[in-house]
């Protein structure tokens, strides 16, 4: 599989990780829009959110409780953050992993 994200899971990428566990690898986006901004991604190859399965539960609740983890490792828990998920081309996903931006560290604003 040519995914970026599975080659930093296997370790064939370097990335600056936040967080590990069997299910979930965060790491610190190389492009980021805020002060903090992790990407939080299931180690499990599934290409967005159109192709969770009901197989796929316990990883997103991992994931899911993965987010507080790396939000509060970030110090941006208390003042909060945004979580965002891309999906497909009109939802600008880029890599077709399905990821979890995690920002803050500043006011954010709504911009489309």
């Amino acid at each position: 599989m040519d995914c970026i994200f599975c080659k930093i899971i296997a370790g064939e990428i370097p990335s600056k990780k936040i967080y590990e566990d069997e299910h979930v690898y965060a790491f610190h986006d190389i492009n980021p829009i805020a002060p903090s901004h992790a990407l939080v991604i299931p180690k499990k190859h599934i290409r967005n959110v159109l192709e969770i399965a009901p197989e796929d539960s316990e990883s997103l609740l991992k994931l899911h409780q993965a987010i507080g983890h790396v939000a509060r490792e970030l110090g941006i828990a208390e003042d909060g953050f945004r979580v965002i998920t891309n999906t497909n081309e009109h939802g600008q996903q880029t890599v077709f992993h399905l990821h979890y931006h995690v920002i803050g560290g500043r006011q954010l604003q709504w911009n489309m």
